[in-house]
């Protein structure tokens, strides 16, 4: 999911997968199958920090009640009145703490990221028309930053030739860029090395992926 961009919608909603990894502690006893003996005895060595709900609203405004679409625009339902009233006002107001948005159509809701802020959060949801669904996730990096780390990595696509392939760069609302190359486990330290590793997501992507993107 890259999310919402100032003129598309990205409707794919990432979740998230946590790795439990056990280490077992047992050992075989009389009349007892050793590996069921280490499977209850087995605790979980690690446990990463889920991530944190994100806070949600309801629309309680009349439907109607928001500026409709613009000239070019066609989508004038509740949920487009909504996303674009949240663009609009991190536009002029909230620069500094909004990442961006995505929208959930089958749920009628937008998952909007930023960087905490009591006053977007209000603005935002007291704005809201009824049956639209806001939910505030919490980032901490703004869509400037973002773009432009993106950017900056883009710029060197071909500085890494004949160590690994560069096939994707982009800002990914959730608060990172995504880096798609053929080789992650090679990427990776070279990546790290010259631009660090927070917001930063290097995965594995096909050639027929990174084509169908360009």
């Amino acid at each position: 999911m890259r999310g919402r961009s100032k003129a598309a919608t990205v409707a794919t909603i990432a979740g998230a997968v946590a790795l439990v990894v056990l280490q077992g502690c047992g050992t075989e006893t009389g009349g007892q199958d050793a590996a069921d003996v280490h499977t209850r005895s087995s605790k979980p060595a690690h446990r990463p920090a889920k991530p944190k709900a994100p806070t949600v609203c309801v629309g309680k405004q009349p439907v109607g009640s928001l500026p409709g679409p613009k000239h070019g625009e066609t989508d004038g339902t509740p949920l487009w009145r909504v996303m674009a009233y949240v663009e609009k006002r991190a536009e002029k107001h909230y620069r500094t703490v909004y990442t961006g948005l995505s929208v959930d159509q089958a749920h009628q809701a937008t998952d909007v990221y930023r960087i905490p802020s009591e006053g977007f959060d209000a603005d935002v949801c007291g704005a809201a028309e009824k049956g639209v669904t806001v939910r505030l996730h919490d980032t901490d990096i703004n869509e400037k930053d973002l773009t432009a780390l993106s950017d900056r990595i883009s710029a060197d696509m071909g500085r890494w030739d004949g160590t690994f392939e560069l096939r994707e760069v982009g800002p990914d609302v959730r608060g990172f860029v995504f880096v798609g190359v053929d080789d992650p486990a090679k990427a990776r330290p070279v990546i790290a090395k010259a631009f660090g590793t927070k917001h930063i997501r290097v995965r594995h992507v096909g050639p027929a992926s990174a084509a169908s993107a360009g």
